[in-house]
């Protein structure tokens, strides 16, 4: 029988007094710090087209894990960070119309304090509140056809361990993990990204399936998260 539930989650908004948009969130023994900044420029591809942009950065900070992981120095990043970061950048452009943004760059932070499985799925999460929380002053008179939010966007971990599949996995579920598969989606249930792979394994149509079905499942709790977490500042209908 399928897990069907997600690891019990707890979202801190208005975490840093610096940042717009600061959202402290755990999913279990995962915690990310996510911050979101807006800066009045575009990069300079952007420059006089009159749409914004959305970009992301992702690191694992020294202690996150149970071995000291050393810091990025001199503007080194690991293939690992570089991958996650565009990853959470494209899920939240996904779900945001970059016209209606204007020339502006809202840039994400997610800073990983603990990791236990699941720390880019949670940064996608906890960013879209982050970015919400950031857009508010600037858009908060705006109606909902002229916010630059369109839909929501949460991700959800599945695979398959023992034969069956299973939600949200931690680390020792994700290192048993015959089929490990992050799946960004958003509120409206349209698939914005899947990354399936199997470890020493296969699986099949009805495997994928049934690992679909429950990553949709996933989401639907994210998003009413997302929503109770953000209150009267939720800026979608």
């Amino acid at each position: 029988m399928a897990k069907q539930t997600i690891r019990p989650v707890k979202v801190r908004r208005k975490f840093t007094r610096s940042s717009p948009g600061s959202v402290l969130y755990q999913c279990g023994e995962t915690i990310v710090l996510c911050t979101a900044s807006i800066q009045p420029r575009v990069p300079p591809w952007l420059e006089g087209s009159g749409k914004g942009w959305v970009t992301a950065e992702y690191n694992m900070l020294p202690h996150s894990t149970g071995q000291r992981k050393s810091r990025d120095r001199g503007g080194k990043i690991d293939g690992r960070t570089t991958e996650i970061q565009r990853l959470i950048g494209r899920s939240l452009r996904a779900v945001i119309d970059l016209e209606r943004l204007g020339e502006h760059m809202v840039t994400v932070d997610c800073d990983v304090i603990q990791a236990d499985g699941g720390t880019r799925t949670a940064s996608i999460t906890g960013g879209f509140i982050a970015l919400a929380d950031a857009l508010y002053p600037e858009f908060r008179r705006s109606s909902s056809d002229e916010h630059p939010l369109r839909d929501s966007v949460a991700a959800i971990s599945v695979g398959i361990v023992n034969g069956r599949p299973v939600l949200d996995l931690d680390y020792e579920k994700d290192f048993a993990a015959a089929v490990d598969m992050n799946v960004v989606m958003t509120g409206a249930g349209q698939f914005v990204e899947i990354q399936g792979t199997g470890e020493e394994a296969t699986f099949d149509d009805d495997e994928l399936a049934s690992m679909l079905k429950l990553a949709r499942t996933g989401i639907k709790q994210l998003t009413s998260i997302q929503i109770d977490t953000l209150g009267k500042q939720w800026p979608l209908p």
